[in-house]
C-alpha cells in the first residue's frame, strides 16, 4: 500500500490540533515556515495542506494576514444531476427545498451582448455574435452560495417569449423548461468543474476572503441535434458548498 502523501499527513495533523483545541475558531495559525519546521516538511507541503483544509471549511485564508481556524459553518450540499431538471421550476430552488433552505436569487440580463472568444467557442458561434447574458447571485437562507453567468445565443431565443431568462411567462423555469417552451429539446449537459482562487469581485459577492478557493463549473446545455443552446460559468465557494454529482444508471 502506498504511503500517504506528505500534504495529507500535515492536513491530518492540523485537523487534529484543532480537534484537540490547541487552536480555537478565530485563532491565527503559526507561519508555514514554523509549521514546516515542526513537522519536518517544506513550506509548499504546508501550503497544500492548508489549501485542502480551506476548501473543506476547516481553515480560512485572510489576504495579507495569514491563515485562521474557521468559525463552524455547515456546508450546503449541492447535487448536480439530470434529476434537478423539474417541470415545476428552477433546479436551484429544487436543490434548496430538498435541504429545507429558503432559496432566492438576484439577476441582471443584458440582450445582444457580443460573444467573447471563449464563449463563442463553447456555443459554436462566431466571436462577436449577439448573445443574451444573465448574471446571477443565488442565496440560501439569505446567504450567497453561488454565482453564475449564463450566455444564450440570440439566434436561438431572439423574438420568442423566453428571450429573457428571468422575464415573461417562463421566468426562472431553468434552461431545459424554457427551451422546451419554444420547441427546443435539451438532451444533455456537459459540466467541467475545476478548483481555483476567487477573484476580488467574486470574493466580495460571496462574502468570502479574497483568493479563497472556489469550484468553477463550466456548463453547456445541448439540444437533441447537438447544438449548444446555453453555456454558463458557475462559481461556488469550496468552504461553504459541497458539490456532488449524481450519475443515473440505466438498466
Amino acid at each position: 500500500m502506498s504511503e500517504q502523501p506528505p500534504y495529507l499527513r500535515i492536513a491530518d495533523e492540523l485537523r487534529q490540533r484543532i480537534a484537540e483545541h490547541v487552536w480555537e475558531p478565530g485563532d491565527r495559525l503559526p507561519s508555514r515556515a514554523q509549521i514546516g519546521q515542526e513537522c519536518g516538511v517544506g513550506e509548499n507541503v504546508v501550503r497544500r495542506a492548508q489549501e485542502l483544509l480551506i476548501s473543506q471549511g476547516v481553515l480560512e485564508g485572510r489576504a495579507g494576514s495569514g491563515t485562521y481556524v474557521a468559525e463552524p459553518r455547515e456546508r450546503v450540499r449541492v447535487v448536480r444531476s439530470s434529476a434537478r431538471e423539474q417541470p415545476s421550476g428552477s433546479p436551484f430552488r429544487q436543490d434548496m427545498k430538498a435541504l429545507r433552505l429558503q432559496s432566492d436569487w438576484e439577476s441582471r440580463t443584458d440582450a445582444k451582448v457580443p460573444a467573447p472568444a471563449e464563449i463563442a467557442t463553447r456555443l459554436g458561434i462566431a466571436e462577436g455574435e449577439p448573445c443574451v447574458r444573465t448574471t446571477y447571485e443565488f442565496l440560501a437562507d439569505g446567504k450567497p452560495v453561488q454565482l453564475s453567468t449564463s450566455w444564450e445565443p440570440y439566434a436561438v431565443t431572439g423574438g420568442t417569449i423566453v428571450v429573457l431568462p428571468e422575464g415573461g411567462p417562463h421566468a426562472g423555469a431553468g434552461v431545459v423548461n424554457r427551451m422546451a417552451a419554444i420547441g427546443v429539446t435539451v438532451s444533455h449537459a456537459v459540466e467541467q468543474p475545476e478548483p481555483r482562487h476567487a477573484t476580488a469581485e467574486e470574493a466580495s459577492l460571496l462574502g468570502i476572503q479574497k483568493a479563497a478557493l472556489v469550484t468553477h463549473i463550466r456548463r453547456t446545455y445541448y439540444s437533441d441535434d447537438g447544438r449548444p443552446v446555453e453555456t454558463a460559468d458557475i462559481v461556488v465557494p469550496a468552504a461553504h458548498c459541497e458539490i456532488v454529482y449524481e450519475i443515473p444508471i440505466n438498466p
